[in-house]
């Protein structure tokens, strides 16, 4: 899948199949869409494309109205969103900033400036709640009038359900919210997970060996670390989790993560304040030495939510709380995978 960041690249593919949203967690739903999306595309001889916001449009209005609690939790970050559009079979993803101009922008505007004249669409589908434009003034019956002017089609796809529950992001965001991991994989159609590159955190895990009877290594962790910027990534799930690990050997490694802002920590170290994905691999290959991940693309499958982040007073007392956890988790494995 080529991905191109705004629309003055000389390359974009003209006359385009195209799909417009946020596409938050790319859910079954949104994979419904793509598989029409793909069949429209391939009847008319044209590449399928999809159109998507940066930062989320919710977003943007939260940091310029300095109102955050606006803001949305995010299911996906952007390297997780287009992955799986690429995994679907998208052939280009067009990624707009999302800021003041294209805020103020009319529906009649985008219309021409964006699709018109900017990708030549030969084909549009929307979900049945589309709206756009300046204060979310266009919406699916405008949209369908531009096209019969302008020669291009127009589609509208309903709700999609699963055994009768609508899909949508705000229901897998509840649904992460609420630590329902097994509904928010059924609405996904895979295990919720996030991606990213192995980074070097504090090495507080190394420390806790000196308070981990029988643990010579600690409880070292693969950190995944997300935005400092002003439209910062907030995640809809949050906790200790029972975890896979993908990208570092052939067979996903179990784990326990804890995805938050580390309640324990002093606000004001490195990480203060900031979202970040820390897991522990239970049984680590030692083939890959001590600093064999750092670097390295990984996935993190999170499949059972143990419980909240938890504050502790004391190394000692976060010691034999990562201790349970690891022993929770290999008794939640044994169970439900046969693994541990």
């Amino acid at each position: 899948m080529k991905i191109y960041r705004g629309l003055r690249h000389p390359d974009i593919a003209p006359g385009c199949a195209l799909t417009i949203g946020n596409f938050d967690g790319v859910h079954r739903g949104h994979q419904a869409m793509l598989a029409l999306l793909k069949n429209e595309a391939a009847h008319r001889g044209v590449p399928s494309c999809v159109m998507t916001f940066e930062p989320h449009p919710r977003d943007y209005f939260a940091a310029a109205l300095q109102k955050p609690d606006l803001a949305p939790s995010r299911i996906a970050t952007l390297r997780d969103k287009l992955t799986e559009l690429a995994r679907c079979g998208v052939d280009q993803a067009i990624v707009l900033p999302f800021n003041a101009a294209l805020a103020s922008q009319s529906p009649e505007s985008f219309i021409d400036e964006v699709l018109r004249d900017g990708l030549g669409v030969r084909y549009v589908l929307v979900g049945d709640d589309f709206r756009f434009g300046a204060k979310r003034a266009g919406d699916y019956t405008m949209l369908d009038a531009a096209g019969q002017r302008h020669r291009f089609d127009v589609a509208r796809m309903m709700s999609y359900e699963v055994h009768g529950l609508r899909v949508s992001s705000s229901e897998v965001r509840d649904a992460l919210a609420n630590g329902r991991m097994d509904e928010a994989a059924a609405l996904l159609g895979r295990p919720y997970s996030i991606s990213g590159h192995v980074v070097h955190g504090r090495k507080l895990g190394r420390a806790l060996a000196e308070t981990a009877p029988g643990r010579a290594d600690g409880f070292r962790t693969l950190n995944l670390r997300f935005s400092r910027r002003a439209h910062a990534w907030k995640p809809a799930a949050s906790g200790i989790f029972v975890v896979e690990v993908h990208g570092l050997t052939a067979h996903p490694l179990a784990g326990v993560a804890n995805l938050g802002v580390r309640p324990s920590l002093d606000p004001l170290d490195v990480n203060g304040g900031r979202v970040l994905l820390e897991t522990h691999v239970l049984d680590w290959p030692g083939h890959m030495g001590e600093e064999g991940a750092y670097g390295k693309i990984i996935r993190v499958d999170l499949l059972h939510k143990l419980h909240d982040e938890l504050r502790y007073h004391s190394l000692a007392a976060l010691t034999e709380g990562i201790a349970r956890d690891c022993e929770d988790a290999r008794v939640w494995l044994a169970a439900h995978t046969g693994r541990i």
